[in-house]
């Protein structure tokens, strides 16, 4: 990874949840080859370290923050130790998969605590500053299963968040990921849905990551309130 690939987020600050592995830590590695200033937040500190030090051994500029996204008054810590972003991806979150009438409801309030919840606060804290500032770019990567299996879900999200935000400067988008290989996952599971896809195939996370920088840039300054498919062609079958 070169310090700085295009320079375009110099004297930015990014935050990156669930930012210690997978996409994730691929999102953080690409905002800062772009120049970025990240804030890697996860909650294993042996593997945020070993996210800052990539990024830092390669030029970039990191440091780790950690939060319980599932408290809100943790998620309100998280914004006072950042202080003023310019970019905010909720990238984190955790998958329950299994029979509807056989779900823990423990399991499934969590899940929404992580991939619903946390995101919406995340968006309250820092937004306001974008807007007060008039600049920023918020990215929530989401899944191609709101598209496959709950139409339309992800791009209500983005669309309702671009209404609010975008004329004050501050862009929302949405990246509907499709199966990458994260580490987390089962390899073959992975494999298996990547068999599904136009593609024939499953992306690497660094896949992803390009998109989501590029929407985290002023190369997408005309880009709000849109969910891009980085999913191999699966939801357009």
């Amino acid at each position: 990874m070169a310090a700085t690939d295009h320079g375009d987020l110099r004297d930015t600050t990014a935050l990156v949840t669930g930012a210690t592995s997978g996409i994730g830590r691929a999102i953080a590695v690409r905002l800062a080859s772009e120049g970025a200033d990240v804030m890697v937040h996860g909650r294993d500190g042996g593997r945020g370290a070993e996210t800052v030090e990539a990024i830092t051994a390669a030029g970039g500029r990191a440091r780790l923050v950690t939060a319980d996204l599932s408290d809100p008054a943790a998620i309100g810590r998280l914004a006072d130790d950042a202080g003023d972003i310019d970019v905010l991806v909720n990238n984190a979150g955790h998958a329950v998969f299994g029979a509807t009438a056989d779900l823990d409801p423990d399991a499934f309030d969590a899940m929404f605590a992580s991939n619903v919840r946390a995101p919406y606060f995340l968006v309250a804290a820092f937004a306001p500053g974008m807007a007060a500032r008039r600049s920023g770019s918020i990215v929530n990567v989401s899944s191609m299963a709101a598209r496959v299996g709950l139409a339309g879900g992800a791009a209500y999200g983005a669309t309702k968040g671009a209404l609010e935000f975008s004329p004050s400067g501050v862009r929302v988008n949405a990246v509907a990921a499709g199966p990458a290989y994260t580490g987390g996952a089962p390899a073959e599971r992975t494999e298996a849905l990547g068999r599904t896809t136009l593609l024939s195939r499953a992306a690497a996370a660094e896949e992803i990551a390009e998109v989501v920088g590029f929407l985290a840039s002023p190369r997408a300054s005309y880009v709000t309130g849109a969910v891009i498919a980085v999913d191999g062609g699966r939801s357009a079958i």
